[in-house]
């Protein structure tokens, strides 16, 4: 989402993009899915995040 631009905004977008015969659950996860990517931007600006290596490190040596 732009700096500047409501969510009321961005939701008129996203619904407006969907074709007419777009269901409520169409509709739930396009608002799902754009939060999540907004959820995880805020993450990596704020530097909660694992570097991909550390990730597949964690889980093979689980395996183990």
């Amino acid at each position: 989402m732009a700096p500047h631009t409501s969510v009321k905004t961005e939701a008129k977008r996203l619904i407006d993009q969907l074709p007419d015969s777009a269901s409520w659950d169409d509709v739930m996860y396009e608002v799902y899915v754009r939060q999540a990517i907004e959820q995880g931007r805020a993450d990596i600006q704020a530097g909660r995040v694992v570097p991909h290596d550390e990730v597949l490190a964690r889980v093979l040596g689980a395996r183990k």
